[in-house]
């Protein structure tokens, strides 16, 4: 139904930023509900950030609020997170999800019905 695909994940020093992308197979893209998860070796999958269907709502995770900013471009049918200030506890595989209904809890995992395979940010201090 929907295939989505990470890029421009990388490494980067402290303090840097970064810009991931996710690139979905469009068609229905403005339909769904976009969010940014994040998992490190050993450590559940947590949320970072989702974005509404048009792009007008935002949540963040507190762990990354004021540094992180998701947007949406549903013309080219691809969410982004720019990351500034990073830091090296941000390290981890970064995946795009899409929920395709409705949701309550935009930060539940559960919430959502697509992912993508993942990208690698790394953090040096």
């Amino acid at each position: 139904q929907v295939q989505l695909v990470e890029s421009g994940g990388g490494l980067v020093q402290a303090g840097g930023s970064l810009r991931v992308s996710c690139a979905a197979s469009g068609r229905t893209f403005s339909s769904y509900i976009m969010g940014w998860f994040r998992q490190t070796p050993g450590k559940e999958r947590e949320f970072v950030a989702s974005i509404s269907r048009s792009g007008g709502n935002t949540v963040y995770a507190d762990s990354v609020k004021g540094r992180f900013t998701i947007s949406r471009d549903n013309a080219k049918s691809t969410v982004y997170l720019q990351m500034n200030s990073l830091k090296p506890e941000d390290t981890a595989v970064y995946f795009c999800a899409a929920a395709g209904s409705l949701i309550r809890l935009w930060r539940r995992e559960t919430e959502y019905d697509f992912w993508g395979q993942g990208t690698q940010v790394t953090v040096s201090s």
